[in-house]
């Protein structure tokens, strides 16, 4: 049975997986080019990293951020870029919300959480006026895009499971496209987006990406001569010597539509 992956601690998200989401967040709102002034919702916002992105560079007329997690919600009100933004817990599969209440909806790195991806999307369109979009971005998962693969797939070669998301085949371009067009969007488009994150050295990689989420409760699991297999295995994957910096590539897919009745 798969340990279940859970984000919360705000601090250690942040440090790992938060500042990964900003660098492709960037790259994202780059290609997406929003208007000023829209109403936006960030569906999954966590601690609100993306939605920070929103408020800094998009000039928007307001953002509300819908998280389950109240501890990524706590640690998303105190950030002083996202001051302006109406943080709330919900769920992404029934947003509290009215019809036609938003120009933009958006999930950022967490549409393969959520347990029915098509009916999360079709919250999206139901809250998204005629004319607004419909966006999101998910690691590729299945062809080595997750930030932390280097250590899953050393994980995978000494017998381990690493946790993957739930709805992990979604990550596929072909498979968001798909899922864009089934739910009645249009003028779909989809990108590829790539980026990289330098860190000091091989520990800082390691404590970054095993300090919460995904990979930390299986790695508690371990004997402490297992862990040290894993991580010795792990600094070879990334061909680390010594305490040289350390440059890792990850990737994700994009995808947006329109709203547009009839």
């Amino acid at each position: 049975m798969e340990t279940p992956i859970k984000y919360e601690d705000g601090g250690a998200y942040e440090r790992g997986m938060g500042a990964w989401s900003q660098l492709v967040g960037k790259a994202f709102l780059n290609w997406l080019a929003p208007e000023t002034g829209l109403r936006w919702i960030d569906i999954g916002c966590g601690t609100g990293a993306f939605t920070e992105l929103l408020a800094q560079e998009c000039a928007p007329g307001g953002i509300v951020g819908i998280d389950p997690a109240e501890a990524q919600l706590e640690f998303a009100r105190e950030r002083p870029g996202a001051s302006s933004v109406r943080f709330h817990q919900g769920d992404a599969m029934a947003l509290p919300f009215e019809d036609d209440s938003f120009d933009a909806a958006v999930m950022a790195l967490v549409l393969f959480f959520v347990p029915d991806p098509s009916k999360g999307v079709a919250e999206m369109v139901r809250v998204v006026r005629p004319g607004g979009s419909v966006s999101c971005y998910v690691w590729d998962m299945h062809s080595g895009g997750f930030p932390y693969e280097p250590i899953q797939a050393e994980m995978r070669a000494i017998g381990m499971r690493p946790p993957w998301p739930p709805s992990h085949g979604i990550s596929q371009m072909t498979s968001l496209t798909a899922l864009w067009e089934s739910s009645g969007l249009k003028q779909v488009h989809s990108k590829e987006i790539r980026v990289r994150r330098h860190f000091s050295d091989f520990e800082e990689f390691w404590t970054f990406s095993t300090g919460t989420g995904a990979l930390k409760p299986t790695l508690l699991t371990m004997t402490p001569e297992k862990l040290a297999e894993l991580k010795t295995r792990v600094r070879t994957n990334l061909k680390v010597t010594s305490d040289a910096p350390v440059t890792h590539e990850s990737w994700a897919n994009a995808v947006m539509g329109r709203v547009i009745n009839g």
